[in-house]
């Protein structure tokens, strides 16, 4: 070998192997490049959504703004002021209405709207609340509302009807007067916009599966409660986590590494070396020649390409994980729960009792639209694992636990999306008399992915029963009210609406029904009482009767809410303050038990009346099961669950607190709101929500528990628990982060004695989690 030769550069690959090396490196720049690409337009689509969403806002508040102007002008018009002088209603609707081309119609109505109150149902819900708003003295006002057999935009103003007094127009116009916008503006395809009033969605375009987070990018149309939603996916990072400036500088180094290999003849600058004495040629061999070349030793084969084999078909291998949620099952129907999977959820369900030796399980539904079809095919994945159902049809979701003690099958099953939108539906599961919760729900959906589905030789039976009326009675034969109490009673539209009225009026009550027609559409406002907003029209119904209290039931009926006669809202762990007092009347130091976010004044209420107070983790399920490992008597959560053991089963039931609750306040010689009101109270915040992204609100919350356990944290002087996040209590309040198991959020909540305990408390909260979520703004 000449010494020329041995004093070349070495090549980085060889003739063989240089062309397949630069192919690799050309597809990983296209690679890195795409991912670049695919960045940009991802982050494209948040810009034009956000373009698209102000222009949307801005058109929906003009037109909104321009529909109440015209009434107004029209009011004010010479023929209008005329007939409403002469007390001519048919006349003061003419007028209008011919002063107001495409109007669908005008009433007149007096203010006092007794004949809309005599059958609200047949006159409308939504109808009765835009009119009261404008009988409040908010001028015109301007709604969503259902009429003429779908939605409409309603107007209203108040009016004087000449000798006759105070009168309220209604005015019904076309959906399309205020909505028009939508069809001039392009929504990006991947992105999410709706028009929402309450959490109704009015109208919305785009991606449906972005629903769930819309709130975070919504703006207010002024000030009448309607908003617009939107929300745009998460930028998916590129490989190895890399942005799409990282992307693209990886990319054009690939390129360029590439073209020197290609158009340098394979060299590159490198250190030089000696000759070795064995070379032979320029080259050595390949990796392939080597391997070739390599001796095989006696009886072994040669190396030959390993191929997995094909996985046979597992069942269900395509049912989304998401849905097995930490309490119960849930999903977007259709997208993520079809008739398909609420089929293999049944048989999976079916073989858990299978195991346990159990075989009869009910079912029953809330009024949902999707209801009956996966109600249907969930039976039939239980029948086919060889299970009796039992079927009780539509019934609120404590009664499905009530009919599973008193037709003796000791598990059941409730197909309800509880208080989530219209287009989620799920399941709550009891086996054995447990709630599933956690690793039993996860062992659902491993069944099902590695077909551990247990097949009956003969499918079980199916029978269908009436449970509604022995759930009445069994509750009236034990409560019944001292006195009569006039109650509005509010189901938002729910399943509870089956049962609230003739279950209130069995204990003797005088009850006046709310959006108690089941409507799986909830197209009033959201069957979920923990939000103040959803209490509005409750609020209103209640003054307008001189009502003694308004109750609120959620979605499925296992939650409860409650308002005053003067309109304020008495939230759960002051509930629970009331309930306790009375259990440990007759269970002298009974456990009460209570989740992380209730009054820190609770604990103390339930000590100076002889109990035990014990604070656990957030969330039905576990509260269900430390009941049954403590023996307590009673629990409750500050999302509106209670739980009776004393005198009922130990479920959470929204019908029955209700009754309990009308049941102390009509022993009291004092008014309900003298009752509720004289309970321990302070200044505190609903509860905060934090979107963070998927995956990380567990992981932040453990950062920020960590930091405030150092010893030299600003949290030293108050008294730390971890059960469930961070609760930190002060001598003078209390503050609370911890990660919620059902959405990419965290949640907060804060009480204090006084504004400037509670200002301090929430500072150092704010200042403890900011570093964990730079550039995030704090907003409490």
């Amino acid at each position: 070998m000449s010494t020329t030769n041995a004093e070349k550069q070495p090549r980085l690959a060889s003739k063989r192997t240089g062309p397949l090396l630069v192919g690799v490196l050309v597809l990983l720049a296209l690679w890195f490049g795409w991912s670049a690409v695919r960045q940009w337009r991802q982050a494209s689509v948040g810009t034009a959504l956000e373009q698209s969403r102000d222009q949307v806002a801005d058109g929906l508040l003009a037109a909104l703004n321009g529909q109440q102007a015209q009434l107004r002008t029209l009011l004010k018009s010479g023929r209008v002021s005329a007939a409403l002088a002469a007390g001519d209603t048919g006349a003061t609707a003419l007028a209008i209405r011919e002063g107001w081309p495409g109007t669908e119609e005008v009433q007149v109505l007096p203010a006092a709207l007794d004949a809309a109150y005599a059958d609200p149902k047949a006159f409308g819900y939504s109808r009765l609340a835009l009119l009261e708003a404008a009988n409040a003295g908010e001028g015109v006002v301007a709604r969503v509302v259902r009429d003429a057999g779908g939605q409409r935009l309603g107007l209203a103003a108040p009016v004087v009807l000449g000798s006759e007094g105070p009168a309220l127009v209604y005015v019904r116009q076309p959906l399309l007067r205020l909505t028009a916008i939508f069809d001039q503006v392009r929504v990006p395809d991947a992105g999410y916009l709706a028009l929402r009033q309450g959490n109704h969605n009015v109208i919305e375009q785009g991606s449906a599966a972005l629903s769930e987070g819309a709130e975070g990018l919504a703006r207010p149309i002024g000030k009448s409660g309607l908003r617009l939603a939107a929300a745009v996916p998460d930028i998916e990072p590129g490989p190895l986590g890399i942005g799409g400036l990282g992307s693209a500088v990886v990319a054009a180094l690939l390129l360029a590494i590439a073209a020197m290999l290609q158009f340098g003849k394979g060299r590159m600058p490198m250190p030089r070396r000696r000759a070795s004495a064995q070379a032979v040629g320029d080259e050595g061999p390949t990796l392939r020649e080597s391997i070739a070349l390599a001796p095989v030793a006696e009886g072994e084969p040669a190396a030959a390409a390993v191929v997995a084999p094909a996985l046979p078909g597992v069942a269900g291998q395509d049912v989304p994980a998401g849905i097995f949620r930490a309490y119960d099952i849930r999903g977007v129907v259709g997208r993520e729960l079809t008739a398909a999977v609420a089929t293999l959820i049944g048989q999976a369900i079916g073989s858990v009792l299978q195991v346990q030796g159990l075989r009869d399980i009910v079912v029953g539904r809330d009024g949902r639209l999707s209801g009956p079809e996966l109600s249907a095919a969930l039976i039939e994945g239980l029948r086919r694992a060889g299970c009796n159902v039992i079927d009780i049809g539509l019934a609120p979701t404590p009664v499905v636990y009530f009919a599973s003690y008193h037709l003796r099958a000791g598990s059941c099953v409730a197909v309800t999306g509880s208080h989530n939108p219209p287009d989620y539906n799920g399941f709550k599961i009891v086996v054995g008399g447990e709630t599933l919760f956690g690793d039993a729900i996860t062992e659902l959906h491993q069944r099902i992915t590695e077909g551990q589905l247990h097949v009956a030789v003969e499918p079980g039976s199916l029978q269908q029963r009436e449970v509604n009326a022995d759930y009445i009675q069994r509750i009236a034969d034990d409560v019944q009210l001292d006195r009569p109490l006039k109650v509005v009673a509010d189901a938002g539209n729910g399943v509870a609406g089956e049962l609230a009225q003739p279950l209130l009026e069995a204990i003797g009550a005088e009850v006046i029904p709310l959006y108690c027609d089941v409507d799986g559409t909830f197209p009033n406002h959201h069957p979920d009482p923990s939000d103040p907003r959803n209490l509005e029209d409750l609020i209103q119904t209640v003054k307008r009767f001189d009502a003694d209290i308004g109750l609120a039931f959620d979605g499925d009926g296992d939650r409860l809410g409650v308002v005053t006669r003067e309109g304020r809202i008495i939230y759960a762990d002051r509930l629970l303050m009331l309930f306790a007092a009375d259990v440990l009347m007759r269970n002298p130091g009974a456990l009460v038990i209570y989740d992380v976010k209730c009054s820190g004044k609770l604990s103390d209420y339930v000590l100076r009346n002889g109990g035990s107070p014990l604070m656990w983790k957030t969330g039905h399920s576990l509260i269900k099961a430390k009941m049954r490992e403590t023996d307590a008597e009673l629990a409750g959560e500050m999302s509106g669950h209670f739980f009776f053991k004393e005198r009922w089963f130990g479920f959470d039931d929204g019908l029955y607190a209700a009754s309990r609750l009308l049941e102390i306040l009509a022993q009291s010689e004092q008014t309900p709101s003298e009752v509720l009101d004289a309970l321990p109270d302070s200044i505190s915040t609903p509860e905060l929500k934090v979107p963070v992204e998927s995956g990380t609100p567990h992981a932040l919350v453990s950062l920020f528990v960590s930091a405030a356990q150092a010893e030299d944290s600003p949290f030293a002087g108050a008294r730390l628990a971890t059960i469930d996040g961070l609760r930190a209590d002060f001598s003078d309040g209390w503050g609370l982060l911890r990660a919620s198991n059902t959405t990419p959020v965290l949640v907060l909540r804060f009480e204090a004695d006084d504004e400037a305990a509670l200002e301090r408390i929430k500072a150092l909260f704010r200042e403890q989690l900011q570093p964990l979520l730079p550039g995030v703004a704090l907003g409490f």
